[in-house]
């Protein structure tokens, strides 16, 4: 495709161009390109900046705790705790234990703590209501019963099930409603405006919330397990959810046009995802969420699922109204904005078709073939979102974790991991050594996970050596297992931990964050290029426009990272350096891939690079307690190549950075030869004379 296609466009028919069209032409042409750098920088700038400042460094705050029990004794305790951190926690006193234990199934607290005279106390948490929640709640109220001399025992009141010991159905089902209703209509805008008109979007909207809402619950629930009956009723608010968002963006493409998409991915994902309370407490994230969580929809489409499914429909109204009088707010707004321009402009047409085909090829003649294309890219993001990354993460279970067991004697280490093996088998790749600066090396440098040392006489009690920075998954399950063992062989425990995390990533998420702004802004670069200037993809165009983006835009997650959000504290020039191989080596890939399938592309690279890589990278979850397959992709990926590289340079000195820097350069080097061979063969097929169509 030429640079002259938008004279030609703009040329009448049988004529020369006059000078105010090869103005507006010209004009055009450098809005396309400036689009090129505009559309991915705020994306990627708006999505990392959103999660990092809301999730870098969860803290409660104003969390609303009951205290019930004898009258001197709960106000002695409800001071204290509000002594401890008046900042963390809004302790509301209660009648008596019946009423506590209401408040934290109705969720109007997040835990609650009943005293008695007896010198007790019991610690009320619902785990379906949030699994970080309850871990908070526990980890404020235990130390001050503890404190006081009490008898501490802990009930969980609404556990999670088997199906979904994580609580990431839920969340998984409701970010999937969310893309399902704001990506097809800015994308419709683009390639069919004509479907937006309002008599025939309400019914294909309304059809595709149907589709795409009972896809939803057939991946969650029968295909997968995570989710188990009340079908018709979780089958209802996939649809209203779907449908709730479709419509707010068919209102926002109305007044903003293709920006809609930017302003749906800040709604939905970048607030909404954070204000959820699905993934994270919102009493550990900055105020604004918990305000955000009461009429986002992310927030309203989780938590009408999370009544359903784990509270006997309790509070199910409120999230069901904000729904529906989203929907229909934002459908009379869009008849007022129709009406509107109808009176300015009655012979006004249908938005100009700025993307004419989504693949490869021209424009289909078939309105049947367009149509049903334009369908399949958002369905095709939902079924690979939900079914990979729920598959992969819904039920996290240790599998092969490398452990070592330390003792005086390598036969001595042997009988207990003979031992152990009998009661976790599968769960643990347990090892022997008779060092333990040896183990503690190991466990340093990443090739265990953690050390278990026996006690002996200099020591008696055991010691499990753990590092926080290689993952805190990892850490807080082999705590656990651990601990149950130093348990029942009746010594006590004291855990070392060589790699602490620090302050500003008290859950070790930031290595994930900032390898995704890298991966997204290689692809999304590529992907926006072949949508707003299809001439900027010939090969001798994009290699420069790749190179100079790959050059800025980790510089400027960098300044997200630690400037504007204080989630990294230095290291620049090794997150540069690393951030500009991993964003070109992302960006090269992705031009292979828009070689072969054009703007669908975005499938197969999200697909890849996100939807394989999160769960392969070892930084939302161990690659330990993931399916099998994913430990392999460990160690092929970009993603996990950018994660792990991040945390290298964070935590380590950079001692593994150069392996990943080898999976990048293959990656890249790969993927350019194969950009250059497909243009190649498609030169020797074009007729003599034609220009090649990139």
């Amino acid at each position: 495709m030429t640079d002259t296609i938008a004279l030609e466009k703009n040329s009448p028919p049988g004529g020369e161009p006059t000078e105010a069209e090869l103005a507006r032409a010209r004009k055009e042409h450098i809005g396309r390109y400036v689009a090129i750098f505009v559309m991915p920088f705020l994306m990627v700038g708006m999505m990392i900046t959103g999660y990092l400042y809301a999730m870098h460094a969860p803290a409660p705050h104003d969390m609303p705790i009951a205290v019930a029990g004898p009258t001197q004794q709960v106000y002695d305790f409800a001071r204290a705790l509000e002594d401890a951190d008046p900042d963390a926690v809004d302790v509301r006193i209660v009648a008596d234990d019946a009423a506590a234990r209401d408040l934290v199934l109705a969720r109007e607290v997040s835990g609650a703590v009943s005293l008695s005279d007896a010198g007790t106390a019991t610690v009320y948490t619902a785990g379906a209501a949030g699994a970080s929640q309850s871990s908070l709640v526990t980890g404020l109220l235990a130390p001050q019963a503890l404190g006081q001399g009490l008898d501490l025992t802990a009930e969980d009141l609404a556990p999670l099930p088997d199906n979904d010991m994580a609580g990431l159905g839920v969340m998984f089902m409701a970010q999937a409603l969310m893309l399902a209703g704001y990506m097809p209509l800015s994308i419709m805008l683009s390639n069919s405006p004509e479907l937006l008109r309002f008599r025939r979007i309400v019914p294909l909207l309304a059809g595709w919330s149907v589709l795409i809402g009972t896809l939803v619950w057939l991946v969650a629930g029968p295909i997968l397990g995570v989710i188990q009956g009340h079908t018709a009723t979780v089958l209802g608010i996939c649809w209203l959810s779907i449908f709730a968002v479709g419509s707010v963006q068919l209102f926002l493409t109305r007044i903003i046009g293709p920006m809609a998409v930017l302003a749906g991915m800040l709604f939905v994902m970048v607030l909404g995802v954070p204000a959820s309370n699905l993934g994270m407490s919102v009493y550990s994230l900055p105020s604004i969420y918990s305000r955000l969580h009461g009429f986002l929809p992310t927030a309203a489409a989780g938590e009408s699922l999370r009544s359903v499914l784990y509270f006997g429909g309790e509070g199910l109204g409120g999230h069901l109204l904000v729904l529906v009088l989203g929907a229909v707010l934002a459908l009379a707004a869009t008849l007022g904005v129709d009406a509107l321009k109808r009176r300015r402009n009655p012979d006004a047409g249908d938005p100009e078709i700025t993307m004419p085909s989504l693949t490869n090829g021209p424009r289909p003649g078939s309105d049947r073939v367009r149509y049903l294309t334009l369908a399949f890219f958002p369905f095709a993001m939902v079924v690979l979102m939900l079914s990979i990354m729920l598959g992969a993460m819904y039920q996290p279970t240790p599998r092969e974790m490398p452990v070592t067991v330390v003792a005086g004697t390598t036969e001595q280490a042997g009988q207990v991991v003979a031992g152990l093996e009998q009661n976790m088998a599968g769960l643990f790749d347990l090892r022997t050594s008779d060092s333990l600066d040896e183990a503690r090396a190991e466990v340093q440098d990443r090739t265990i996970v953690a050390a278990f040392v026996l006690p002996s006489a200099a020591a008696p009690t055991a010691t499990l050596i753990t590092n926080e920075a290689a993952g805190m998954s990892q850490r807080q399950v082999v705590q656990r297992v651990f601990d149950q063992v130093a348990g029942g062989i009746q010594v006590p425990l004291t855990v070392e931990n060589v790699a602490p995390l620090p302050d500003s990533d008290t859950m070790g998420t930031v290595t994930l964050y900032v390898a995704m702004g890298w991966i997204m802004s290689g692809f999304m670069v590529v992907v926006v290029a072949g949508g707003a200037q299809p001439a900027a993809m010939v090969l001798r165009r994009m290699l420069p426009i790749a190179a100079g983006w790959a050059l800025f835009m980790p510089a400027v997650l960098w300044v997200i990272a630690d400037p504007i959000t204080g989630a990294v504290d230095g290291h620049f020039l090794p997150l540069y350096g690393v951030g500009i191989v991993a964003t070109f080596t992302t960006s090269m890939f992705t031009l292979a891939l828009h070689r072969l399938f054009g703007l669908l592309a975005v499938i197969p690279a999200v697909g890849i690079l996100m939807f394989v890589g999160v769960p392969a990278s070892n930084g939302a979850m161990s690659m330990y307690m993931t399916p099998q397959i994913f430990k392999f992709l460990h160690g092929v990926l970009p993603m996990p190549a950018a994660v792990e590289s991040v945390r290298s340079i964070l935590y380590f000195g950079g001692d593994a950075v150069g392996s990943h820097l080898v999976t990048f350069v293959i990656w890249g080097l790969v993927s350019l030869l194969c950009v250059v061979a497909i243009d190649a063969v498609r030169a020797r097929k074009q007729p003599a004379g034609q220009a090649i169509d990139a």
